[in-house]
This record gives C-alpha cells, sequence and structure tokens, in this order.
C-alpha cells in the first residue's frame, strides 16, 4: 500500500507540469486585449513606423543642407619625368632644350585638392525643406494612426465575427439533437404503428434536419475563418484563443450626441491633423521653389596639392605647374544654379498642390461630419434592430419549444413544428447577424470620430 501510495504521488507530480504547460498554451482575450496585442504585431503598422523614420531623415537631411562641406579628392598617378627645364638664355630668350620631349620614364605623382566650404545662406531654400519634412513627418505619423484604426476594424469584425459563428454553431446544433430526437420518435412511432404521424411528417423533419446542418456547416466554416484571423491579428501562432466573451452581447450604446460626435471628430481625427501639416508642406516647398532661383552664398577654404619627384621643379611663381604645387587660400563665394526654363514650371506645380491641398481640406471639414452622422445613424438604427430581433428571436424558441411539445403530445403535424424550427433559426440568426452588425458601426463611430487613432 505505502509503494502504491509513493507511485500515485510520482504520478500526479509528473502530471501537474504537464497540465500547467497545456493551460498556458491557451491565451484568453478580450477586445481591447486582442485589439492592442494587434497593434504591437501588425507588420502594416510596423511598415508605417519605418516611413516615419525615412521622414525624419529627410528632416535631418533638410536641416543639414547649411552645415560644412567637405570636398576632397587625392590620387597616386604617374607623370612623366623631365630632364632640364624651361630657362632663359642670356638674352631674356626661353629655350627648350631638343630633346625636352623625349620620353625619358615616369614618376609617381601624388595629388591632392579640396574645398571645405559651409554654406552660410542660401536664401530661405534650406529653411522651406526643412519645414516641409518636418510637417511630413506628421503626415506619417497620421498615416500609423489610420492604419492601427484600419486593424482595429479588423480585429472588431473578426472578434465579433467569431462570437457570432460560435453562437450559431451552438444553436444550430440544439435545433440537431431536438429535430434528430423527434425523427427518432417518428420513426418509432411508424414501425409500432402508434401516434397519429403520417410518412410525410418523417420526411418533412428529414428535410427540416438537411437545412439545419447546412446552416451548421456555413457557420462553422465562417468560425473557423474568424478564428484564424484573429490569431493572423494578434500574432499567436502556437497558443490556442479563448476569449473571454461567452456569447455574443451587444456593446452599450454610445452616449454623445451628433453634434458632440461631429466636434470630436474634427478635433481629433488623424486625418484632420494630416491636412494641416500638408498645407504647411506644401506652403513651405511653394517658398522653396520661388527661392531656387536665388544663389547660395559661402565661405571655406580651397586648395591643392601636388608632387612629383622624378620631375625638376619650377621656381618661377608666374608659372602654374600642374605637377608639383601647393597652395590653399580661404574664399568667399557664390554658386548659382538657375535653370530658367525649369525653375518656372516647377513653381506652377508647387502652386498647384498647394491649391489641391486646399481643396482637400475644404472637402474633409464636409466630408467628416457626413462620416461621422452616417455611423451615428446606423448605430442608432442597428440598436433598435438588435431589441426587436431580440424579442423576436425569444417568441421564435417558445414557439419552437411549444410546438415540439405539442408534436409529441400529438396535438401538432410535423410540418408546423418544421415552420416553428424554421422561424426560430432564421430570427435568431438575424439578431446573431444584426448584433454584429452594431458592433462593427460602434467600432467605426469610434473611428470615425477620432476615438481610436
Amino acid at each position: 500500500m505505502r509503494c502504491h501510495k509513493r507511485a500515485k504521488i510520482l504520478l500526479i507530480s509528473l502530471l501537474l507540469p504537464l497540465s500547467a504547460a497545456n493551460a498556458a498554451e491557451t491565451v484568453i482575450l478580450n477586445l481591447d486585449q486582442a485589439v492592442e496585442r494587434a497593434f504591437n504585431t501588425d507588420p502594416r503598422i510596423s511598415e508605417k513606423q519605418k516611413l516615419v523614420e525615412v521622414a525624419r531623415g529627410l528632416v535631418q537631411e533638410a536641416e543639414g543642407a547649411e552645415s560644412w562641406i567637405f570636398d576632397v579628392n587625392t590620387f597616386l598617378g604617374l607623370s612623366p619625368d623631365v630632364k632640364g627645364g624651361i630657362f632663359e638664355d642670356t638674352e631674356g630668350n626661353i629655350k627648350i632644350d631638343a630633346d625636352a620631349f623625349d620620353f625619358n620614364g615616369v614618376s609617381p605623382w601624388y595629388s591632392l585638392t579640396f574645398e571645405i566650404v559651409y554654406p552660410f545662406s542660401t536664401l530661405g531654400k534650406s529653411e522651406s525643406y526643412a519645414k516641409a519634412a518636418l510637417s511630413n513627418v506628421k503626415i506619417q505619423n497620421g498615416e500609423v494612426e489610420l492604419q492601427r484604426t484600419k486593424t482595429y476594424i479588423d480585429v472588431s469584425r473578426a472578434y465579433f465575427g467569431y462570437l457570432a459563428s460560435r453562437d450559431a454553431v451552438a444553436m444550430m446544433e440544439d435545433a440537431n439533437k431536438r429535430v434528430v430526437s423527434a425523427i427518432e420518435m417518428v420513426e418509432a412511432w411508424i414501425e409500432e404503428g402508434e401516434g397519429n404521424v403520417k410518412q410525410t411528417d418523417l420526411f418533412a423533419l428529414q428535410t427540416g434536419l438537411g437545412l439545419i446542418n447546412r446552416f451548421k456547416a456555413e457557420a462553422s466554416a465562417l468560425q473557423k475563418v474568424a478564428y484564424a484571423g484573429l490569431k493572423l491579428l494578434t500574432g499567436i501562432r502556437s497558443e490556442k484563443i479563448e476569449l473571454a466573451d461567452k456569447r455574443l452581447e451587444p456593446t452599450p450604446l454610445p452616449d454623445k450626441s451628433l453634434e458632440e460626435f461631429q466636434q470630436m471628430a474634427m478635433k481629433e481625427r488623424p486625418e484632420m491633423m494630416q491636412v494641416e501639416a500638408g498645407l504647411v508642406a506644401r506652403r513651405a516647398l511653394l517658398s522653396a521653389k520661388h527661392a531656387e532661383k536665388y544663389p547660395n552664398f559661402y565661405t571655406g577654404i580651397v586648395g591643392s596639392i601636388s608632387y612629383s619627384p622624378n620631375r625638376p621643379q619650377l621656381d618661377n611663381v608666374s608659372i602654374f605647374d600642374p605637377f608639383n604645387h601647393a597652395g590653399a587660400t580661404p574664399v568667399i563665394g557664390m554658386k548659382w544654379d538657375w535653370w530658367s526654363g525649369r525653375q518656372g514650371a516647377q513653381v506652377t506645380q508647387a502652386q498647384g498642390e498647394y491649391d489641391a491641398m486646399i481643396e482637400k481640406k475644404s472637402f474633409a471639414q464636409i466630408g467628416i461630419p457626413f462620416e461621422v452622422e452616417e455611423q451615428y445613424q446606423q448605430v442608432h438604427a442597428h440598436h433598435e434592430m438588435v431589441q426587436e430581433m431580440y424579442k423576436s428571436a425569444r417568441a421564435g424558441r417558445r414557439w419552437m419549444v411549444a410546438a415540439l411539445a405539442d408534436f409529441e403530445a400529438g396535438l401538432e403535424d410535423a410540418d408546423k413544428v418544421m415552420s416553428a424550427f424554421q422561424a426560430y433559426v432564421l430570427a435568431y440568426s438575424d439578431y446573431l447577424k444584426v448584433v454584429n452588425d452594431y458592433n462593427l458601426h460602434v467600432a467605426r463611430l469610434r473611428v470615425v470620430t477620432g476615438e481610436i487613432k
């Protein structure tokens, strides 16, 4: 007995970690947790965030336009050897040796040229491009927020779709059991010659059973698709997902008025921020294109060094020797790149883009309130539909139960029973669909008002 108890204790100690591991493989999520996971794992959001970094890099590039510029070129080459050189005779004439142009071998040639300059004024070009780049960062941040709203809608659709299809499957299974039980009872009555039933009653029940199983298969497929979508969006691969909600329920009706929602949207929508930032960017680009016709001013140091050891050095400062020399000087200069045929066209393009952004803002100011009103009306209409379909589904279930009880008591025909089953299945299915649609409209209302971003 003592050995048996020890073996039992050992078995339990081995099974406990296994059960804990199995429990750890199931992730329980409510809607908010699923959305948060999706925000952290959705590659589409990460892609938009990377584009924000690109935009920040453009800011650094624009702001760095007025910084030190180093242009250095150095090489090691070959130059021809020279014997003798250019000199003057006693009468001041320049004489060149007869063999001065004969090939006498080669000499290594070391060369270095450099420009170190600072563009202290671009007459507004760099400032305008930097301002446009800063606004572009805001626009790209808005794209991140917009992608988050799309992810939120996708998660909500998968979450509520899973609950609706799961409840539909459960309802179909319940109806299936009741119809199968009725079929078995009718078959027994027909075989024993009891009860007031006919062969047509059996056919009616079997027809209804086929329809129920058809809807069950469809709902089961939708459930599996929604489940796979949830795993994809939340980044859960090996673990199983279990939803915290036990059944599909309508979310609370938003309590703000239409005017309050519209005012909220005009302040909180990412698109409004993007439009404002876009106007700033287009205005800055227009200024930059206007400034392109002006030169840039710079200061710095330029110089060059060249050395060929096998060539004689000229001591005459009036003669420049490209192979042996050294020199540097501070400079202040002007660089002007003006394409007269292109500059005006670029200004015209920038002006057109700026005007188009103004029109986009005008449309947003009227389009966003309409989007809010559209979702607001849909939410309230579907909320009313939910209440009515809930009453209809409850009445349909009572009708089904009562008809089935009357049929078992011999007081009702099978076709009447199937009519009750059909009405209940359709009413409850429509109730689930309406609740699902209502919840999605509430989710969209949160998006169009800027609550989710």
